[in-house]
């Protein structure tokens, strides 16, 4: 593919070139460049030594980003990265990213286990293992050159993520001896935000055909909804523009739990309050749950009158994620298998559902039929061959009765024996 990729001004250091940041970040970037004065490109750093920064260099690091859904095709020619940084082959590049006093928002995604502390990182280290301590590193340079600090927003799936992030980055600048001047211009000349990120990537289409009209290897693709939550007390609204380039971006001072909350109890309570119910109906996929009006119509009764009135945030803002929630699980481009999402459906359950049944009993004195219907199916589930989970759990799942399972405080870290009663109405029927 050939294309003229503007020049635009350095202004974004992102640690990962997989194909979320490239279907999230990238992509809200390349948005305010089309629609605001943001212009900025992007330089990517590969966080660990092998990726896919070479393949997307071939391509003058230009990559077609398609998102479908139910809505059509929307087809965007991404041209924000500038070009790719790789500390394992050129750490000297690496850190001389810090001089560059145009830089001045650092993204990442480098999973899930990416911030962590690695006690063996050494200053000297070029590189170090850990994302947060290549990110002291050049923290520490930027410090040495007197220039600004950054706005910091981590993409990775934990919580609090922006918070663990600087902690980790304190705590190598502790066993460093970076000393209490560096610490103090971490805290107040940086900005480490906290952020929930929700946006289904399916990646490059390996087992599609798609002619582009060119060849594309970065082809990456998506649905449709895009959800990013920033909680800051910075005004970041003034240096990335989300709300001209008309994103779903949310910035809040302190109600990024509750988005979290919403996002844990509606998304992913749905699925696993319909998962095993729907595996014992012989179902494969959550597209298929939608096509099935009976799946359908318990997904529904369980997120619209059981787990919705659970929460606080506004009913009608409630009620419109639920059903972009739904229209999200109806996307006939995402094939998201069952059996995959059942894996560890106890633990799951205990985090995703078990709150909303509680809180439903709590605040209307009553039991939330659908949910506590759901509990049996998951009963149900583990006494067939179908489960994936911790041989033990499977295993006690298996022979304990009902009765002894909501009373093991080990899976749910309290008693519920009090639902036997409810649940065995469903168990088995």
């Amino acid at each position: 593919m050939e294309f003229n990729k503007p020049i635009r001004p350095e202004k974004v250091i992102q640690f990962g070139e997989g194909g979320f940041l490239r279907g999230f970040a990238d992509w809200m970037i390349q948005k305010l460049n089309e629609k605001t004065d943001f212009c900025g490109s992007v330089v990517v750093v590969q966080p660990i030594k092998d990726g896919l920064c070479d393949i997307l260099a071939q391509q003058n690091c230009v990559y077609t980003h398609l998102i479908r859904g139910i809505e059509g095709v929307e087809k965007t020619v991404v041209d924000v990265i500038s070009r790719c940084v790789k500390p394992y082959e050129n750490y000297d590049e690496y850190l001389k990213l810090a001089e560059n006093p145009d830089f001045r928002f650092i993204i990442s995604n480098t999973t899930e286990a990416g911030i962590c502390f690695e006690e063996n990182d050494k200053l000297d280290d070029a590189p170090p293992k850990s994302f947060p301590a290549k990110l002291t590193q050049l923290l520490y340079k930027r410090f040495g050159l007197k220039l600004n600090g950054f706005i910091v927003l981590p993409c990775e799936l934990i919580d609090k993520n922006g918070d663990n992030l600087k902690k980790t980055v304190l705590q190598y600048a502790d066993i460093w001896n970076l000393g209490n001047e560096f610490k103090n211009w971490v805290e107040t000349e940086n900005v480490f935000c906290n952020t929930l990120v929700d946006r289904i990537n399916t990646g490059f289409p390996k087992d599609e055909n798609i002619d582009l009209g060119y060849e594309d290897k970065m082809l990456n693709t998506s649905e449709f909804f895009h959800l990013w939550v920033i909680e800051t007390e910075y005004d970041i609204e003034k240096e990335l523009p989300f709300s001209k380039a008309d994103l779903n971006v949310i910035v809040t001072k302190d109600k990024l739990e509750m988005y979290r909350t919403r996002k844990v109890r509606i998304l992913n309570g749905a699925h696993t309050s319909m998962v095993p119910y729907a595996l014992l109906s012989g179902l494969d996929t959550v597209k298929s749950c939608m096509d099935n009006d009976k799946m359908r119509k318990h997904l529904e009764k369980c997120v619209f009158e059981e787990i919705i009135p659970t929460l606080d945030l506004p009913k009608d803002e409630l009620e419109a994620y639920a059903n972009s929630v739904i229209e999200r699980f109806s996307n006939p481009y995402i094939k998201h298998y069952l059996s995959a999402i059942a894996l560890n459906s106890v633990s799951k359950f205990k985090v995703r559902v078990l709150p909303s049944i509680l809180e439903y009993i709590k605040r209307f004195n009553k039991m939330p039929e659908t949910l506590l219907f759901s509990f049996a199916k998951l009963i149900d589930f583990y006494r067939t061959d179908m489960t994936n989970d911790a041989p033990e759990i499977v295993d006690f799942m298996k022979k304990a009765t009902v009765e002894e399972i909501l009373a093991n405080e080990k899976f749910w870290s309290q008693d519920l024996s009090f639902l036997a009663d409810e649940v065995k109405k469903y168990a088995d029927s």
